[in-house]
């Protein structure tokens, strides 16, 4: 069974973070896509591993991205 889920990737020095707000799972790599292939990886990790109530209690199903507008200074 496939699953979409959210990639959130940030630069962070040399490298990238990559988060999943749906679990809280992370992960990082040297490129977006090595970031990206490493959440991937993460995630698949985690389902065959977590306990069917694990991954309900952990499941954040309403997640929004989006941008503010914030006045600064």
């Amino acid at each position: 069974m496939k699953k979409q889920l959210t990639a959130i990737i940030e630069r962070e020095g040399d490298g990238y973070v990559s988060l999943c707000p749906e679990f809280d799972i992370a992960s990082q790599g040297d490129t977006i896509e090595e970031a990206r292939n490493n959440l991937r990886e993460a995630l698949e990790l985690f389902f065959e591993t977590a306990s069917p109530n694990e991954i309900q209690t952990r499941l954040h199903e309403e997640i929004y991205v989006t941008q503010v507008e914030v006045s600064v200074g």
